[in-house]
């Protein structure tokens, strides 16, 4: 169990699984900067997250912004989107008649990913959810503004266990404030902190090396 001074943003596994030094940079160094693709993602967000709105379709009722942490885990965020539907096999819920089953609804900006980022962030939010609602979590949704549809997503005991080692391993690197060094490839170029990180200088040598090689044309 971790302390509450010790829980990091869920938001940062998705940050953490596209780049370990992204997250680093971001969430150890608290670099940030934005371009085209983190601006839209913000406009979004800021749209689905008003956590006083709350909407009943039939036997599904809609909640948005919801704040969620666990102590197992060691991390806290807020939900876009969690439905409760009435479900005979459910849950209670607080102030509410019957019971429910819970799904979380996570909202991305494009389109589906080739890495498990995405899906990682929802199974997170989903065993926070278990975690404070006593339930268990079979399924949740990945909606993208690009496709306007949403994928569902099974949470399958591997991708639990998966998103578990990285948020463990996200601790580890934490404690220690380490900011792994570049591994260079495609996804740089979209990346916002590019003009921050310098994956092109960084990535041939090492500070090391650098000085050794200009000692030595000396």
């Amino acid at each position: 169990m971790y302390s509450e001074d010790e829980y990091l943003l869920l938001s940062g596994i998705q940050h953490f699984v596209f780049c370990r030094r992204q997250w680093a940079l971001i969430h150890i160094e608290q670099q940030w900067e934005e371009n085209f693709r983190t601006a839209d993602g913000r406009v979004m967000h800021r749209n689905v997250h008003d956590a006083d709105f709350h909407e009943k379709r039939g036997n599904v009722i809609i909640s948005r912004a919801m704040a969620v942490a666990s102590a197992r885990l060691g991390i806290s965020g807020e939900c876009d989107v969690v439905e409760f539907t009435r479900n005979s096999s459910g849950i209670e819920i607080f102030g509410l008649e019957g019971r429910y089953s819970v799904t979380p609804v996570e909202y991305k900006r494009g389109q589906p990913k080739e890495n498990d980022s995405d899906i990682m962030q929802l199974a997170a939010q989903a065993m926070c959810l278990e975690e404070m609602l006593c339930c268990e979590i079979k399924t949740g949704f990945l909606y993208y503004g690009e496709t306007r549809r949403r994928t569902k997503v099974d949470l399958t005991d591997e991708l639990r266990e998966k998103t578990e080692k990285a948020l463990k391993e996200m601790h580890e690197m934490y404690r220690r404030q380490y900011t792994p060094k570049v591994k260079r490839s495609k996804a740089c170029n979209a990346c916002s902190l590019k003009n921050i990180c310098l994956p092109a200088l960084c990535s041939d040598k090492s500070a090391k090396a650098h000085i050794a090689s200009m000692l030595e044309d000396k």
